[in-house]
């Protein structure tokens, strides 16, 4: 009962703190000149990054590599599978330019980066050092790039915004609404991941899977809380920018801080190596077909994102479990699955190429 009741908690202060950093931060990006997108892609991301931050430090320092590295790999399957398939059940999600010009390929570079590190089993301190040079020098063109938009650019994101009270239009109520947001999203989250963690022990889960599926989702909670109340608040920008920028920033600047301050450089899992590093890649890649036809993520898109990741943690969980059923789902997915995938994302492409120039 102690562990429902704390799993309950956590989700009404995710609903509380997903609400209360939107608002805040939609607002400050008006306030301060900047679009929702670069406040989505920088200050939200990070913000709803610190749980996969403080995990995968904490897992480093205690000795548990595998849960540090399956934390972030999993949340970004998460993010992206889950996250962005929910949002556009709700409401389809059109897609701004610059994510599919820029973000994106950033999102798939970062993906690379860590394949390529990750090769001789381990995330070194130099390796760390690269991956936060990088996520600096991003952060700083994101930030140049706003401030050379155009006042019609500014103009447009204007428009898109609700008409609200302006009862938090000064700058410091909605930094103190950030803020806020902020904690209450760390702290439900904690209570979440807590929660589930105690219910998968007992079930005699591994560290790896725990990492990758309850420890990413829950991890991953402050994204899904935030996005999905973005979209229903057709905020659209600050929902896809959430979800790509934090996935930039789990790889470039939490791993990169958790192979500075870990003892000794972090060890990357075979398993991981061998297949769930290249599912975060193939999931990333599979972004610029989906948003390239007709710069959207429409509903039936969003709907088998969400299949593919109920696919995903299934496998998982029959691996885990070396169950008799692992041939066969495995089977299913290359022979069905796959082939199905390829042909829908040709089919979509040729569909609808331009049918959204804007």
């Amino acid at each position: 009962m102690l562990t429902l009741g704390f799993f309950l908690l956590g989700l009404i202060a995710l609903v509380c703190g997903a609400e209360l950093l939107v608002r805040g931060a939609s607002k400050l990006a008006l306030s301060a000149g900047i679009s929702p997108l670069v406040v989505g892609l920088t200050v939200v991301s990070m913000g709803t990054s610190a749980p996969e931050v403080a995990v995968s430090i904490g897992a480093a320092l205690d000795g548990l590599p595998d849960l540090a590295i399956g934390n972030v790999v999993g949340s970004n399957i998460f993010n992206v599978l889950f996250i962005l398939g929910i949002s556009a059940l709700i409401v389809p999600l059109t897609v701004h330019a610059q994510v599919i010009r820029q973000e994106v390929p950033v999102m798939i570079g970062a993906s690379l980066l860590l394949l390529a590190l990750g090769l001789d089993g381990r995330l070194s301190i130099n390796d760390g050092l690269l991956m936060m040079a990088l996520f600096l020098a991003y952060t700083v063109l994101l930030v140049r790039q706003s401030r050379r938009e155009s006042k019609e650019t500014q103009a447009e994101f204007t428009e898109e915004m609700p008409a609200e009270a302006n009862w938090d239009k000064h700058w410091a109520v909605q930094i103190l609404l950030i803020a806020v947001g902020l904690g209450l999203l760390v702290l439900g989250s904690g209570w979440l991941v807590d929660a589930a963690i105690t219910v998968a022990k007992s079930l005699g889960v591994s560290d790896l899977v725990i990492g990758l599926t309850i420890v990413a989702a829950g991890t991953s909670m402050p994204e899904v809380a935030t996005s999905i109340m973005a979209a229903i608040r057709g905020q659209r920008d600050i929902a896809i920018g959430n979800v790509v920028g934090s996935n930039i920033f789990n790889i470039l600047g939490c791993l990169g801080l958790t192979a500075l301050i870990a003892p000794a450089s972090v060890p990357v899992a075979d398993s991981v190596l061998n297949f769930d590093i290249w599912v975060m890649l193939v999931v990333a890649l599979a972004c610029l077909p989906v948003m390239l036809s007709g710069r959207e993520i429409a509903r039936w898109e969003g709907f088998i994102f969400i299949g593919y990741y109920v696919a995903y943690t299934a496998y998982l969980i029959l691996m885990s479990q070396q169950h008799d059923a692992l041939p066969m789902f495995s089977n299913v997915m290359l022979m069905f699955f796959l082939p199905l995938t390829v042909l829908t994302l040709i089919a979509s492409l040729l569909r609808k190429p331009a049918s959204n120039k804007a």
